[in-house]
């Protein structure tokens, strides 16, 4: 009876326990889909579901490489083809020397050099002071980092053209100095470096980065500058390979602010002399021209699309 009294109060207690929770299995959960995955088996379903599918891959085709073919087709046909027959298939045959005469006649090589050069300088420049910028709110996290970070988000409900005239003003006569930046380089990459979304973008990243590196890279004597450059550039690659793309991109179409600070036409990128240097050309010539400037971004994204698109993902953070 004693052995009997003695354990009553452990079954009690066993009984009492709250039983351990079974977890969730991911088919166990429910579905919110507005199709559930039987109704996605029917046959019916299904060839309803590849056909708005195949629709839509379709129009995403014909409107992203629409143009872009349209435009590779019009550099080699005569220009009556072009305007009486926009989307005819060469009825007058192909004019390959469209493409020799654009090249020639515009001098692209010289202009996709300056091109080349305003967008690696870009680059260079943006990608500086974005992460340094993004380093110092995500890693550093000053007192005054949230008022800093605000006044980056501001920025971007604010339209382009707005501060056209002020900047114009700005690099014309540089506040304190009275020297100018009109027909310089660094009038183009300046400006742009502060690109509120790249540092955004590039902080979202860091603040995914493991925190233990920088106590361990702390407690060990580095810096600020050593853990920037030892711990936090190598880890991101990705990210950074993203936006260096973006901001090559981004420079090599750029028309306007160019055209606004580099009024000598041997400084000039492809975007703004081929507009002033084929005003009184043929319609074939000037679409060959194009054509040919397109090549370079189109050829840049091919080639890095899997860096690209491996950069976006990892830009949501990065697992430990």
């Amino acid at each position: 009876m004693a052995s009997m009294t003695e354990s009553h109060p452990a079954r009690t207690a066993a009984a009492a326990r709250p039983a351990p929770r079974r977890r969730m299995r991911a088919e166990d959960a429910p579905e919110r889909a507005i199709l559930s995955a039987t109704d996605r088996r029917r046959p019916g379903v299904r060839v309803v579901l590849f056909g708005v599918q195949a629709l839509i891959l379709v129009g995403l085709l014909i409107a992203g490489a629409g143009p872009i073919l349209w435009l590779a087709k019009s550099a080699v046909s005569t220009t009556q083809d072009i305007l009486t027959q926009p989307f005819g298939l060469w009825p007058s045959g192909i004019q390959l020397g469209n493409l020799v005469e654009a090249w020639n006649r515009s001098a692209i090589g010289r202009y996709m050099f300056n091109t080349v050069i305003i967008a690696a300088g870009q680059a260079v420049v943006t990608l500086f002071v974005c992460t340094t910028c993004a380093y110092c709110l995500s890693v550093l996290r000053p007192k005054w980092g949230p008022w800093l970070q605000g006044a980056i988000l501001a920025t971007l409900f604010i339209p382009g053209i707005v501060v056209l005239v002020p900047l114009y003003l700005t690099v014309l006569n540089l506040p304190g100095t009275g020297g100018t930046l009109i027909d310089n380089y660094l009038a183009i990459w300046l400006p742009g470096a502060a690109n509120a979304f790249m540092i955004l973008v590039i902080k979202r990243f860091f603040d995914a980065l493991p925190r233990d590196l920088f106590e361990a890279a702390r407690l060990d004597g580095a810096g600020a500058w050593r853990t920037f450059f030892s711990i936090v550039l190598p880890l991101s690659r990705p990210i950074m390979g993203v936006v260096a793309l973006l901001t090559v991109m981004g420079s090599w179409k750029d028309f306007l602010w160019p055209m606004l600070v580099l009024p000598t036409r041997t400084l000039q990128p492809v975007s703004v002399a081929l507009f002033l240097n084929l005003k009184n050309t043929e319609l074939a010539i000037q679409l060959a021209a194009l054509f040919l400037a397109l090549l370079v971004p189109v050829i840049l994204f091919v080639i890095f699309q899997k860096q690209f698109l491996r950069g976006v993902s990892a830009s949501a953070g990065v697992k430990g």
